[in-house]
């Protein structure tokens, strides 16, 4: 809300140099221990580091969340279904449902640029803050 140009083009800090990827990896580390202890709202920490910190726009900081995501969900998915922990009929299901979600957001985000990214990440973020704000207080 602050900087409305934040994300709308990919201006890459520290890009090649040593300072970008010690970032990175600190920043892989921390946010993938949050993920393997608790796991929603990953994908945003990581949109977040990769716009703000790094300097990605929004549509390829998304699509870089959306890889890492994959990765740590598949992991889980091995532990747990080892563990005999998973409803595959369940999972199954949602997993169809998010590949057809994933294909029309990604085709959506494309065709509207970053911008429409940004706007939607920020609507996102300020129902969840509602939300949470909302059950933190009518708990009382």
């Amino acid at each position: 809300l602050l900087r409305p140009q934040l994300g709308q083009v990919q201006a890459l800090r520290w890009h090649g140099q040593r300072r970008h990827y010690v970032i990175a990896v600190i920043a892989g580390f921390v946010i993938g221990g949050y993920d393997g202890l608790f796991g929603p709202g990953t994908g945003s920490f990581l949109l977040i580091l990769l716009v703000s910190v790094l300097g990605y726009s929004f549509l390829q900081a998304s699509a870089t969340a959306k890889i890492v995501n994959l990765g740590t969900n598949a992991a889980a998915l091995i532990v747990f279904g080892i563990t005999g922990s998973v409803i595959w009929l369940l999972g199954f299901a949602m997993g169809i449902c998010n590949l057809i979600g994933a294909l029309i957001g990604a085709r959506t985000a494309i065709n509207r640029g970053s911008g429409f990214v940004r706007a939607v990440f920020l609507v996102v973020v300020a129902l969840l803050i509602i939300r949470l704000g909302w059950e933190a207080f009518a708990s009382r």
